[in-house]
């Protein structure tokens, strides 16, 4: 990169070892960030330690988490603390879906996907906001299903539209302490979650190839919240759909 927005900075990414979590690591690295790949296979997330720091982060460490599970994020947090000795910005990305018609989910088919894709989230924040100084930022990855959604992914959807929710209210009460919340919405991304997606393979979401974008276009909207170019930014929930959300 030209122009590393974030030299001596340190990011967490969650989900950091595979797709949009992968290319955003990939992305502050070359921005100059040192990154922690928060993720729960040790295996993949080892090698993404390695191919990172090939690919120009100026340091990488893994902290294994699973986001559902407070006392692992918050021992995540606490890894880049005492590794790298500050926190400067915390990446949201891990989440799941479930396929199945709203009559047929149970209790603990919502508990299971609300866990990772919206209070894991939440205690990322909760315990980013004990120890990041003035300046940091947090960046939500949320979907166009929190605004528009399809069928048989109503706990998905819902964690989504609450994860815009969360944003505001992180941006509001960060803002007395310097820090910026944000997120954005993908759209159709190449990544295995869109084309291992149920709804995808049957045909009952028509994903048009011109409407796919890449994992690394939203690395590039991450970048730029979190770094100081996006200083002027909170509480936004930014898409990054390449229009999709814009079609009636």
């Amino acid at each position: 990169m030209s122009c590393r927005r974030l030299d001596d900075r340190v990011a967490i990414v969650t989900g950091g070892s595979t797709g949009i979590g992968y290319a955003t690591c990939v992305r502050l690295g070359q921005e100059g960030a040192r990154i922690v790949v928060a993720d729960r296979n040790p295996e993949r997330g080892n090698a993404s330690v390695e191919k990172l720091k090939a690919e120009g982060a100026p340091d990488a460490a893994l902290a294994l988490c699973d986001v559902a599970y407070e006392d692992q994020v918050e021992a995540a947090v606490k890894l880049a603390v005492e590794r790298f000795g500050r926190l400067d910005v915390i990446v949201n990305n891990a989440g799941l879906m479930e396929f199945k018609p709203l009559e047929e989910l149970t209790s603990d088919d919502w508990n299971r996907v609300l866990a990772v894709d919206l209070v894991g989230a939440a205690q990322f924040i909760r315990f980013g906001f004990k120890v990041m100084g003035r300046g940091a930022s947090i960046v939500n990855v949320a979907s166009v299903h929190a605004v528009q959604t399809t069928p048989v992914v109503a706990p998905y959807a819902a964690a989504k539209a609450g994860m815009l929710s969360l944003t505001r209210s992180a941006a509001i009460e960060g803002k007395a302490k310097g820090i910026r919340c944000n997120a954005v919405l993908p759209g159709a991304v190449d990544t295995p979650m869109l084309w291992e997606n149920p709804n995808v393979k049957s045909g009952v979401e028509t994903i048009d190839p011109k409407d796919v974008g890449r994992p690394e276009d939203i690395a590039a909207a991450i970048a730029f919240l979190a770094s100081d170019d996006g200083a002027f930014t909170t509480g936004a929930c930014l898409a990054v759909d390449g229009g999709r959300l814009a079609q009636l």
